[in-house]
C-alpha cells in the first residue's frame, strides 16, 4: 500500500492494508472454530490453512461485494465457505456459527490496530533514548528561550530537550494504557445470545469467548459493541502520540531558520531539496510530521462521534464510520514516528549559534534576573532548577510502563 499524495505513508509498510484487515477477520474466524474445537461442541477438523484460501487477487472483488450488504466480513465467509465446501465440509458448516458481523469486524480491528501500536511503541523507544542523550549532553548549552516567539529569559539546550522528552513520555504512558485492545465478542445484540445457543449454557458461552481470546492474545472483556471506549483510547493515543511529534517538529522548524540556524536537520544526501533552488536544504522531515500533527485531531474527533452515535444494539453508520478512520489514524501516526525517531537521530545542534543569540540578546534577555536579584552577573543566567528538572525526566524516561499482551 501506497499513497502518493501522503509521503512518507509507505513506511507503514503492510499495516492496516485491505490484505492486513481480510487476514485479521480470518484469524478471528480460525481462532473461534478451533476454541469451538477445543471446547468440545465442533466435531470438526479446523484447517490450518484458511487463510490460504483467500488470495490477492480477491481483495478487489471483496471490496466491491461490502458494498451489498455493508461490511467486508459478509461475502469474505461466502467466499470462505465456498472454497471450504469442495475439501472440508464440516469445517464449513461450523464457520462462524455463533458469532455476528461485528464481533469479526470489530476483533480484526483490534488486531491490526495492536501491530500499529507495536511499531509506535518501538520508534518512541529510540525516541526517547535520543532525547534522553540530548538532555543529559546538553545540559550546560546555553540559549535564549523563547514565548510568544520573542526572547524571554537564557535556558539551556537540555531543558528544551527535556521538554520534548516530557511529551513523548507522556505519549508513551497513554499509548501503553490504551494498547490492551479487548477482543470483542457479544453476538448480534451483545447479549451472546447465539454463541449460548451453541454452547448449550451461559458459563460454555463464556468460555468459548474466552479461549478464542486466548488463542487471538487479546484480552479477555465484556461485548462493548455499543461502548466504543477501546477504540476512542487508542485514537486519543495516536493523538497524544502525533501532539508531542508535532511540538518538537515546530521548535525545529524555527531553529532551521537561516536567520535562527540552532537546529539543523540531518539526513540522507539529496533530502529535503527543491525542484527549483539547488541552494535548499528543507526540513522536510519536521514538515512531514507537523502535517500529520495538524491532521490526526479530525480523525480522533471522528471517532469519538461514531462512539456518541451508537444506538440501539448496533451503530448505523457510527460503527461504519470507524473502520477508515482508524486506519488512516493508525497508519499517519507510524509513519509520523519513524519520521520523528529519524529526525532526533540525525538532528545537529548549532551550540556556537545558540550561544551567539543569547549574547546579542543581552541585556534584555536578563531583564527577570535583574529584576529579582540586581547586580547578578549576566554570565551566570538564572537557570532555575534546571538541573533537577533534567534529572527527574531522565528518571522518568527509565520506568517501564509498558504491558502489552
Amino acid at each position: 500500500m501506497s499513497d502518493l499524495l501522503w509521503p512518507g505513508d509507505h513506511r507503514a509498510g503492510d499495516l492496516f492494508t485491505d490484505a492486513a484487515v481480510i487476514a485479521a477477520m480470518v484469524r478471528v474466524e480460525h481462532a473461534w472454530l478451533t476454541a469451538l474445537t477445543t471446547q468440545g461442541l465442533a466435531d470438526i477438523t479446523v484447517p490450518d490453512d484458511l487463510a490460504a484460501l483467500i488470495t490477492p487477487d480477491d481483495h478487489p472483488a471483496l471490496a466491491v461485494a461490502a458494498e451489498s450488504g455493508g461490511n467486508p466480513l459478509i461475502p469474505l465467509l461466502k467466499l470462505l465457505r465456498s472454497r471450504l465446501r469442495g475439501r472440508n465440509t464440516a469445517a464449513a458448516g461450523w464457520l462462524h456459527k455463533g458469532l455476528t458481523s461485528q464481533d469479526v469486524v470489530d476483533t480484526a480491528l483490534v488486531l491490526c490496530l495492536r501491530d500499529a501500536v507495536t511499531r509506535i511503541r518501538t520508534d518512541l523507544r529510540a525516541q526517547i533514548g535520543t532525547l534522553a542523550r540530548l538532555a543529559g549532553e546538553h545540559r550546560e548549552t546555553r540559549m535564549a528561550g523563547r514565548t510568544l516567539t520573542q526572547h524571554a529569559i537564557p535556558i539551556t539546550f537540555g531543558l528544551k530537550a527535556a521538554g520534548w522528552l516530557t511529551g513523548v513520555l507522556d505519549a508513551r504512558e497513554q499509548l501503553a494504557a490504551a494498547a490492551a485492545l479487548p477482543i470483542q465478542v457479544g453476538g448480534a445484540a451483545g447479549s451472546l445470545a447465539a454463541p449460548t445457543a451453541v454452547a448449550g449454557d451461559p458459563g460454555r458461552a463464556r468460555a468459548l469467548v474466552a479461549v478464542t481470546a486466548e488463542h487471538l492474545g487479546l484480552p479477555l472483556r465484556e461485548p462493548w459493541h455499543t461502548s466504543r471506549a477501546p477504540l476512542t483510547r487508542v485514537a486519543d493515543a495516536f493523538v497524544t502520540c502525533t501532539d508531542a511529534w508535532g511540538r518538537i517538529a515546530n521548535d525545529v522548524l524555527v531553529g532551521s531558520r537561516p536567520e535562527v540556524h540552532e537546529l539543523i536537520e540531518g539526513g540522507a544526501e539529496g533530502k529535503g531539496g527543491s525542484s527549483a533552488m539547488p541552494n535548499k536544504q528543507n526540513p522536510v522531515h519536521a514538515v512531514l510530521i507537523k502535517r500529520a500533527a495538524l491532521a490526526g485531531p479530525p480523525f480522533a474527533a471522528l471517532v469519538h462521534a461514531g462512539a456518541a452515535a451508537a444506538v440501539d444494539e448496533r451503530p448505523d453508520g457510527g460503527w461504519h464510520v470507524e473502520w477508515a478512520t482508524l486506519r488512516t489514524l493508525a497508519r499517519r501516526t507510524v509513519v509520523a514516528g519513524a519520521q520523528t525517531a529519524e529526525l532526533l537521530a540525525g538532528l545537529r545542534v548549532d551550540t556556537g549559534r545558540m550561544l551567539a543569540t543569547l549574547h546579542d540578546a543581552r541585556p534584555d534577555i536578563d531583564a527577570e534576573q535583574q529584576s529579582i536579584s540586581p547586580g547578578a552577573p549576566p554570565d551566570q543566567p538564572y537557570l532555575g532548577a534546571t538541573d533537577e528538572i533534567i534529572d527527574a525526566v531522565l528518571a522518568r524516561a527509565k520506568e517501564t510502563p509498558w504491558k502489552l499482551h
